[in-house]
C-alpha cells in the first residue's frame, strides 16, 4: 500500500506544516509530525513540502491482461421470468465495448425455466449465454447468485462484468466483486475501454461536485453496475448466431441462509422511468400549492410529475418521483425542466432525455449547458402561458 513518509529532522515552521492539508491528516505531538486515518493520499503536502513530506507508492500486482478475454453483462429477470430492461440496455453497451477492444459479448443468467429469457439475450446480440437453470434459483437468494457468478467467471475469465444497478444487483455483484478481490464502481453514467482493455468508468463523486474517472488497471474481472435508462435501448441483432452453454452448481453451493417464504406481487403502476413525457419542478416553486401548475401541465400533455431532490426532502413530493442519482433514471421523450438549476446529480438522472426543454430565470443556471431549448424566464408567468397555449390548440 502506498504511504507518506514524513522526514520529522527537517521540519522547521510545525504549525505552517500541519495546515497545508485540507483535510487535517497532519497531526503533532511534541515537534513530531504523523499522518493519520484521514488522509486522501491527494499529495498536496508533497507538492508544498518536498524536502519533509515523501510519497512512497507500493509495487502494484501484475496481471495477464490477455488470460481476461469478454465484455459480460448478468441478466436480471422480473417476477414473469422476463429479461429486466436494464440487461439489455447493458447488453448494447457491452457490444459497443467489445467491438473496440476486438472480443466477445457474454451473458450470465441464473434463475428457473429460463430458456426464453437466454434466447432473448442471444436475439440482442450476446455470442455466447451462459445458463444456470435451477428449481433452487428459481427466487433470488444472494449466496447461490453470488456462487453462480463466481463459476461464470471462473468459467469464462471476461475481462469486463456490468450489472444493473437494481436492489438485486446491488446486492450480489459486492460479493462476487471481493472473491475476486478486485475493484467495483457503481452506479456508472459513461462507460469506457482503452485499447489493453482498461474500462474507463465515470461517474459522479463528491455530492456531485466532480466526475471521477475511475480504472482498475492491475485486476480482472472489472466490475461497474449501471442504472436503468443510463444507456439507450439496443436494436436486435440482424443476424444473431450466440450460443448457449448450460452449467450446474452442487448442492452445497445452492444454500443459503434465507428462505423464501411467499411472493408478494407489487401492484401495476407506471413510474417516471417509464413516462414518455415528464414536467419536473426544482426550487424555483416557492409554495406546496403552486405545485398544482405542474400538475396541471403534465395533465394536458398526458405526462408525469416529477421533481429534484430538495421538493423531496420538503416532502411535496415523494421518493419515487426524485429524478437524479440519489433518485430515478429517466429518458422520456420530452421533459420540461421548470425552476431547475441543474446540479450534476439531477443531469445525471435525466441527460438521455430526447428533448429537454428548461424554463429558469437565472441565464447562467447550469440545466441550459444541456437543454435542447431554454427558455429564460419566470415559471409562475411561463407555464400559465404554455399552459393557456395549449388548452387553445386543442379547442
Amino acid at each position: 500500500m502506498s504511504r507518506i513518509i514524513i522526514h520529522n529532522e527537517k521540519v522547521r515552521n510545525v504549525s505552517g506544516v500541519v495546515q497545508v492539508c485540507p483535510f487535517g491528516a497532519i497531526e503533532v505531538s511534541g515537534n513530531t509530525l504523523s499522518i493519520n486515518a484521514v488522509c486522501k493520499m491527494c499529495r498536496l503536502c508533497t507538492k508544498r513540502y518536498p524536502e519533509i513530506f515523501e510519497f512512497q507508492e507500493s509495487s502494484m500486482p501484475q496481471i495477464d491482461k490477455s488470460q481476461w478475454q469478454g465484455i459480460a453483462v448478468t441478466a436480471e429477470l422480473t417476477g414473469k421470468n422476463e429479461l429486466h430492461p436494464v440487461t439489455l440496455e447493458l447488453l448494447g453497451k457491452a457490444r459497443e465495448l467489445a467491438s473496440k477492444v476486438n472480443q466477445k459479448v457474454l451473458a450470465f443468467i441464473a434463475g428457473s425455466d429460463v430458456e426464453n429469457a437466454a434466447d432473448e439475450l442471444v436475439r440482442f446480440g450476446a455470442d455466447e449465454v451462459v445458463i444456470y437453470d435451477d428449481k433452487a434459483l428459481e427466487h433470488f437468494r444472494t449466496e447461490p447468485y453470488t456462487a453462480a457468478l463466481e463459476d461464470f467467471i471462473n468459467l469464462r475469465h471476461p475481462s469486463v462484468v456490468l450489472v444493473g444497478g437494481t436492489v438485486t444487483g446491488r446486492q450480489f455483484a459486492p460479493r462476487a466483486a471481493a472473491r475476486f478481490r478486485t475493484g467495483l464502481t457503481a452506479d456508472c453514467t459513461v462507460l469506457d475501454i482503452k485499447e489493453n482493455s482498461d474500462l474507463e468508468q465515470i461517474r459522479p463523486a463528491f455530492g456531485g461536485n466532480i466526475m471521477a474517472h475511475i480504472n482498475t488497471p492491475n485486476h480482472r474481472p472489472q466490475f461497474a453496475t449501471v442504472r436503468y435508462k443510463i444507456f439507450p435501448f439496443p436494436e436486435k441483432a440482424l443476424s444473431p448466431s450466440g450460443v448457449k452453454t448450460y452449467r450446474h452448481l452442487a448442492p452445497e453451493k445452492l444454500s443459503s441462509a434465507i428462505t423464501v417464504e411467499g411472493i408478494a406481487p407489487l401492484p401495476e403502476e407506471q413510474g417516471i422511468e417509464e413516462a414518455q413525457v415528464i414536467i419536473a419542478a426544482g426550487k424555483g416553486i416557492k409554495r406546496q400549492e403552486d405545485l398544482q401548475m405542474i400538475r396541471d401541465l403534465a395533465e394536458a400533455l398526458h405526462g408525469k410529475v416529477a421533481g429534484s431532490r430538495c421538493l423531496v426532502e420538503a416532502g411535496w413530493l415523494n421518493h419515487k418521483q426524485q429524478i437524479g442519482l440519489s433518485g430515478r433514471t429517466v429518458a422520456p421523450k420530452l421533459i420540461i425542466c421548470c425552476g431547475i438549476s441543474g446540479s450534476v446529480q439531477f443531469a445525471a438522472g435525466m441527460k438521455g432525455s430526447e428533448k429537454i426543454i428548461a424554463i429558469n430565470s437565472d441565464p447562467n443556471a447550469s440545466i441550459f449547458k444541456i437543454a435542447h431549448i431554454g427558455i429564460v424566464g419566470d415559471i409562475y408567468e411561463v407555464i400559465p402561458a404554455l399552459l393557456k397555449k395549449i388548452r387553445k390548440g386543442r379547442a
